[in-house]
């Protein structure tokens, strides 16, 4: 009867070693991608730099000279630099990301570049008169920067860097009395949208 029993009795059903493995492999996978990713990227950060940018987008347009105009741009951009230096370190000592090693340091190298380029062709542009270039090549050498980065970090980066290059290809063949625009539009716009979403989804 208890022979009969045990037979009778349902097996559990093994768990393939194939669905095993992959599951393996994804978790590897995963961990790797996290490792290798650069994950302090500011969320709160960057709606508060698209915010200042939006000001200074203000302020500018009601500057006759184009040095005051200038002027107004580099305070703001030195002010996003701070405020992108504070959240970041922040941002990383919370996860215990490292900024000056692995993928922190690879998207520092890889931002860098762009930007250095960024302010040397300014300072041509700007002795040369053509003023109204500016704009286009700001919002496109730090898209390229921000995607050159990005690609150590979260996917939702590269992407924002690739609407920033668009928006500064789209403003190099504009007029240039949309040049404000252009910039409230990127370093306003784009920072205050992009910078939700990765508070929202991946931390402030």
């Amino acid at each position: 009867m208890l022979q009969r029993d045990l037979r009778e009795a349902p097996s559990s059903k093994p768990v393939a070693l194939d669905d095993r493995a992959r599951d393996n492999l994804r978790f590897i996978r995963e961990t790797m991608e996290r490792a290798s990713s650069f994950t302090a990227v500011p969320g709160w950060g960057g709606v508060a730099m698209g915010i200042t940018a939006a000001g200074a987008a203000v302020v500018a347009s009601r500057q006759q000279a184009a040095s005051a105009w200038l002027f107004t741009w580099l305070v703001e951009a030195t002010v996003a630099l701070a405020i992108a230096a504070w959240s970041t370190t922040s941002k990383a000592r919370e996860a215990n990301v490292p900024l000056l090693a692995g993928p922190g340091r690879k998207f520092a190298l890889s931002f860098a570049p762009p930007m250095f380029t960024g302010a040397l062709l300014t300072v041509i542009l700007f002795h040369a008169g053509f003023n109204g270039a500016i704009p286009g090549v700001w919002l496109l050498l730090y898209g390229t920067g921000v995607v050159t980065g990005g690609a150590f970090s979260i996917r939702i980066v590269p992407l924002m860097g690739l609407c920033f290059m668009v928006l500064g290809t789209v403003a190099l063949f504009c007029p240039a009395t949309w040049g404000n625009a252009m910039l409230a539009g990127g370093f306003g716009g784009l920072h205050i949208i992009f910078g939700a979403i990765i508070a929202r989804n991946y931390g402030g």
